[in-house]
């Protein structure tokens, strides 16, 4: 499935080139399952190729990422606290946990947070969301994610710069690896639920 997704993620970029890569970002940052790795390299290797450049994959890279992330930051702004406050209980969350991130990402840890969560897999299309409903201040929000999303991406282009022809190799092997991270984070929430149940 992944590598159907990579091949017509693919196709769209070299016939749409930039616009087709900032939709793409954008979506990758919001709560889209579609995952840079299967953008970014094959940018990286149009690079290679002379039909890309480097400012413009970065920049419209970054771009995109901005725009989902400050889509999804709103979401969280105005309607992630009411809902919480709605139906945060049968999700195990109530008042104080909303508290709780307010403060959180108000202090120096929100930005380092939006920073570190851009180079987790899953984590990065959904932490916009809680540092918009922990009211988390838009210029931070902005450079961290400008920041982390803009090394992120660059990172992965340049693996495809790297790689040329076997750039799909970067989309093989990450799958693996944020399968990984996913069993590892499912663990861990299943952890709490079982720890929260049983007290």
């Amino acid at each position: 499935m992944f590598a159907g997704l990579i091949e017509f993620i693919s196709s769209l970029i070299l016939s749409g080139g930039y616009f087709v890569i900032v939709i793409c970002m954008a979506l990758e940052s919001m709560i889209f399952p579609l995952p840079s790795e299967a953008v970014m390299p094959f940018a990286g290797f149009l690079i290679a190729q002379g039909k890309l450049s480097w400012f413009g994959v970065i920049f419209f890279s970054t771009l995109g990422s901005i725009i989902g992330s400050l889509i999804s930051y709103y979401i969280g702004l105005y309607g992630g606290r009411p809902f919480l406050e709605k139906y945060g209980r049968y999700f195990l969350l109530n008042k104080k946990h909303l508290d709780w991130t307010e403060r959180w990402f108000n202090k120096d840890r929100g930005w380092l947070t939006v920073f570190i969560c851009r180079f987790i897999p899953v984590v990065r299309h959904l932490i916009s969301i809680p540092a918009g409903a922990g009211k988390m201040k838009k210029r931070s929000f902005l450079s961290a994610t400008i920041i982390g999303a803009g090394m992120w991406n660059t990172f992965l282009a340049y693996l495809g710069f790297l790689l040329n022809k076997n750039w799909e190799l970067v989309g093989k092997y990450s799958t693996q690896f944020d399968i990984f991270i996913i069993v590892i984070l499912v663990s861990f929430i299943l952890f709490l639920v079982y720890r929260k149940l049983k007290h």
